[in-house]
């Protein structure tokens, strides 16, 4: 009987197309004054991987057969994909957060959104609207992941990837590619970013890099042919569980592998590497084996003897052979 009235009582929530377009026109009047939902205190919501966020969505009154809809913006197509619909009594979730969201409802006014166990794909824009027959209104608030942006090139050089073989790269090496910028970059190679634009940051202007007399900041591409185009990537990671550490040897590739799963952990991937730099602050001189096959090491409080430049960063020895017994080994364990 219950199973019944749920079945009955869903009909309310029928999604509408899966994806439909989150842009408003250039030129087209402001959204009306926002007459049952509170303006949220703050439009960003800060938090790590792995931990469990709320998006504020509250209602002051409750109209007459009303669903709120949840969706995130996807920023490659400016498409929303929805994630939940209530009408105050039941739910129905979609897509592939599904599995880690849920409504709030600390009260009968909550309908704001918890997403648990947050991966660095959650981060970007989403949209809290409140479908009410001709009165529709929504609220906007951006999901924003800690991190640090770092460039990326694969062993054959630089310029190899299209935008969706960027994507691919940065999710091998345990990161995503960035939505936006989150800190100070300084990068001569133009890269991919989420939305399929093209950019590269500068913070010294130089001859090699757009020139002396421009100011730093990100300079930009913009769009590009996600197919035809070829660039570097810009890859984004966050705080790790899990642990990033360095075994001492002369190794090749695959003894350096072997060494970490003697330790019962993996070789440790280069998003990894940055991130435990960014939020352990790991610092060694020792180059190491990384998973793509290059041999980086981090350097937190820069000194004369581990390469000798100014700025805390992590540095690379490229793509040397895989039968070079020269590096040690970084592993992960989580």
């Amino acid at each position: 009987m219950h199973r019944l009235l749920l079945l009955s009582s869903l009909w309310l929530l029928a999604a509408p197309p899966a994806s439909s377009i989150f842009q408003r026109p250039t030129g087209s009047p402001a959204p009306p004054r926002l007459q049952y939902l509170l303006e949220p205190l703050h439009a960003a919501v800060h938090t790590q991987r792995g931990a469990t966020a709320t998006l504020p969505c509250v209602l002051r009154a409750l109209p007459r057969n009303y669903r709120v809809k949840w969706s995130k913006v996807e920023p490659a197509n400016y498409r929303e994909s929805i994630i939940i619909i209530t009408n105050g009594l039941y739910h129905k979730n979609y897509g592939p957060l599904s599995p880690r969201v849920r409504l709030r409802h600390s009260h009968r006014y909550d309908a704001s959104l918890t997403i648990t166990d947050v991966a660095l794909e959650d981060e970007g824009r989403y949209r809290c609207q409140l479908v009410n027959g001709l009165e529709d209104e929504s609220v906007s608030l951006t999901l924003h992941l800690e991190g640090i942006v770092f460039p990326y090139q694969p062993s054959n050089g630089r310029y190899k990837f299209n935008y969706h073989e960027a994507k691919r790269a940065c999710e091998q090496q345990a990161a995503s590619c960035p939505a936006a910028w989150t800190e100070g970059l300084d990068w001569c190679n133009a890269g991919w970013i989420l939305d399929g634009t093209v950019h590269y940051p500068i913070i010294n202007s130089r001859e090699p890099c757009g020139g002396r007399l421009l100011l730093p900041g990100v300079r930009t591409y913009g769009a590009r042919d996600k197919q035809k185009d070829r660039f570097d990537a810009f890859c984004f990671t966050s705080a790790l569980q899990g642990q990033v550490y360095f075994i001492r040897g002369h190794l090749n590739f695959k003894e350096a592998g072997q060494a970490c799963r003697n330790h019962g952990a993996a070789i440790a991937k280069v998003g990894q590497l940055y991130s435990a730099w960014k939020f352990s602050q790991l610092d060694r001189c020792d180059g190491g084996w990384l998973a793509d096959g290059s041999v980086r090491y981090p350097i937190t409080t820069p000194r004369e003897r581990c390469g000798g430049l100014p700025d805390p960063g992590v540095r690379s020895f490229g793509f040397p052979s895989k039968e070079l017994r020269t590096y040690g080994t970084y592993c992960f364990t989580g």
